[in-house]
């Protein structure tokens, strides 16, 4: 395997580089999608009730021991409780375009990789083609068997790479794009049903008074 890495040249080492920093980007996306997928879950199911209830300051409590992004959504809606139905809205949609980057982090990356992969790997193809073109130009029509064989190792090797690291990095983008979506979509529909919660809530308090 080592030696194939080797007859690739050098258009192999940023192959290479790409290869491990788009390793790195899927094992880290998928550990936090899992992560937070699990942890709103559990969030939700406890703050509902508590929101219902108006015990704010658990609700805090809760937030604060989870990293996730709707944890920092839910307590925007409990910093802001006091204020009108829209102006709550409106602080919580701010709170949401700040956690939108945090949900689509290192995305972008992985998409510039599953594109210039594929490029590096046309690139080998060039060269290597070149090199095969001075052998047989330095060597006559024939050409040195050896030295031929090793600049076609070279195209063949480059291409093959760069698409063996394009085509994942492009599967495993859409899947983050349509992840990323689904949690942003979540997070505001969740957060959504909770400020129409406090909002009741404070409606319902608001009218009592009137009522003494």
């Amino acid at each position: 395997m080592f030696e194939l890495l080797i007859k690739g040249g050098p258009v192999m080492i940023p192959i290479g580089l790409c290869a491990l920093v788009a390793t790195v980007i899927i094992v880290e996306r998928l550990l936090f999608f899992r992560a937070i997928g699990r942890s709103d879950k559990r969030l939700l199911t406890k703050v509902k009730p508590l929101v219902a209830q108006g015990r704010f300051e658990e609700v805090a409590k809760l937030c604060d021991e989870n990293e996730s992004p709707l944890a920092r959504l839910l307590m925007a809606g409990i910093e802001y409780r006091d204020l009108s139905e829209i102006d709550l809205k409106e602080a919580v949609m701010n709170a949401a375009n700040r956690e939108v980057p945090r949900v689509e982090r290192f995305m972008s990356a992985l998409g510039t990789i599953a594109n210039i992969s594929t490029l590096l790997g046309l690139l080998g193809t060039v060269t290597g083609n070149i090199r095969a073109f001075g052998v047989l130009a330095s060597t006559g029509a024939m050409g040195n068997p050896a030295l031929l064989a090793g600049a076609i190792a070279e195209a063949l090797i480059t291409t093959a790479a760069g698409l063996i690291i394009s085509i994942p990095a492009t599967v495993f983008y859409n899947y983050f794009v349509t992840r990323a979506n689904k949690t942003i979509t979540d997070m505001e529909s969740s957060v959504g049903d909770l400020v129409l919660i406090i909002a009741a809530r404070d409606r319902k308090g608001r009218e009592a008074s009137r009522a003494l």
